[in-house]
């Protein structure tokens, strides 16, 4: 989104979307984890996340006292420790073997001026600086999976870094009711009533802004219109209402099951495919059950206990389910051969689906072998053409995008459809990168055709 320079932005793309991620269960229960610990746990995320450097970035917790804790200045963010945070009592004095980040000005204003905050963050992930610097904000309603996590974004105008005049802007822009601000040639900050929250809005909107980035090397990135994602929105709100079951047992097939996802739904998260707030797996168990990941819980921390089963559409007690779970029982009904399932936004895969530019496998055999055709469905795929959608994953199409909104990714099994998934991911990522040295050849009919044969794939 461009920037008026004679009035400081704000981008609210569908401002409703967003309660539905501030009425979801906390990611976390911290209620008996220390500010301390918590500070440490999200830096470290940020750090092996690849947002900020050893030195760059700074968080905070405002507690019930009144306490704000914050990282400290000039320590390694790669090696912090809960001895390393400070803390700020409300008359200023501080405790802890540091001195206060350099940035504290703008978390203290920030907590004046808009008292819903307990948490801020400040980092400097190089998509974002690169909007900082272009003095743009990411447009959040490309995808349709971002727009209802991180809210309102505005602009605070160019100041020296920990002046309390930057800090004024800050807050100011906080105070109009923005979840995060963008800084001029500097980073983003982002608030909200606890620390996972701020994190996954800033690691969300980070995301958006690699999208949008690799999307501009391709083609030019559609915009989804509001009455779309207000359709999608009320959709979202009924599609996990299910009759409840309480389980007689667990097999030893389903607690495999679940494990597996577990490590699956990681491993994604580590290598990017997933976000904290995004990504969702399921695997067939039997005749119309499943086992499928739950909405509202942080893809890095799950979980076993989180996930849900369903059998014959009806869900586990005390489970929420994924809100694509009818979609992934339609696909499970109508496809003997799949059992299981991958929903993703993996970011140089959601480049395409956000263009009008097609994806072509026939880029290296591997990527034609599993990927196949590939087609791209409608965003209404997702939510009131669901039986049409499900249809398409035959064995010539095992893997399929969905403008503005994801990643379908089928297969035998589960490793088999992240090994399609991580391909499909990888090579996208190449055929971007190719822009900037030549026109890409792709494999012509004559090869399509030995490897069929080579590799049995009528």
């Amino acid at each position: 989104m461009d920037v008026n320079p004679d009035e400081p932005p704000v981008c609210d793309p569908l401002e409703k979307c967003f309660t539905w991620i501030k009425k979801g269960r906390p990611m976390i229960n911290s209620d008996f984890l220390h500010p301390s610990d918590q500070l440490v746990m999200i830096m470290k995320r940020i750090y092996e996340y690849g947002m900020t450097t050893m030195s760059g970035g700074n968080l905070s917790i405002k507690d019930d006292n009144g306490d704000i804790w914050i990282t400290p200045a000039g320590i390694d963010k790669g090696g912090l420790t809960r001895n390393d945070i400070v803390r700020v009592k409300p008359d200023g004095t501080t405790e802890g073997r540091h001195k206060p980040s350099s940035e504290l000005p703008f978390h203290r204003l920030a907590y004046e001026k808009a008292p819903q905050l307990r948490a801020v963050l400040h980092a400097h992930p190089p998509a974002l600086v690169a909007f900082s610097m272009a003095r743009k904000i990411p447009d959040t309603s490309i995808l349709a999976s971002a727009c209802h996590i991180c809210g309102k974004t505005g602009m605070a105008r160019y100041d020296l870094p920990g002046s309390v005049r930057l800090g004024e802007k800050i807050a100011a822009m906080f105070e109009r009711g923005c979840d995060a601000v963008m800084l001029e040639n500097h980073g983003v900050v982002a608030g909200a009533e606890n620390i996972y929250k701020a994190f996954l809005l800033f690691e969300t909107l980070d995301f958006c802004a690699r999208v949008e980035i690799s999307a501009h090397r391709i083609g030019k990135p559609i915009i989804q219109k509001d009455e779309d994602l207000e359709r999608w929105r009320v959709w979202r709100q009924n599609a996990s209402v299910m009759q409840e079951f309480v389980p007689v047992y667990h097999s030893n097939e389903e607690k495999a099951a679940r494990r597996d996802i577990c490590d699956v739904v990681k491993r994604a998260y580590r290598q990017r495919l997933f976000t904290g707030s995004q990504g969702t797996v399921s695997q067939r168990l039997g005749a119309g059950s499943f086992v499928i990941t739950p909405a509202h819980v942080d893809r890095a921390y799950i979980a076993p206990e989180d996930l849900t089963r369903i059998d014959n559409g009806i869900r586990e007690a005390g489970r929420t389910p994924d809100d694509l779970a009818p979609l992934h029982a339609l696909i499970y009904e109508t496809q003997p051969h799949v059992n299981a399932i991958i929903t993703a936004c993996a970011p140089n895969l959601m480049a395409f689906a956000v263009t009008g530019v097609k994806f072509d496998s026939r880029v290296i055999p591997e990527s034609y072998i599993l990927l196949r055709n590939m087609p791209k469905l409608q965003f209404d795929a997702l939510f009131s053409r669901q039986e049409e959608a499900a249809k398409t994953f035959v064995k010539e199409n095992p893997v399929a995008l969905v403008e503005n909104g994801c990643v379908i990714a089928t297969g035998g099994s589960l490793i088999n459809a992240f090994d399609r998934l991580e391909v499909g991911e990888y090579s996208a990522k190449a055929i971007i990168a190719s822009r900037d040295v030549g026109d890409i050849a792709t494999i012509n009919d004559m090869q399509t055709a030995e490897i069929h044969e080579a590799f049995h794939l009528d």
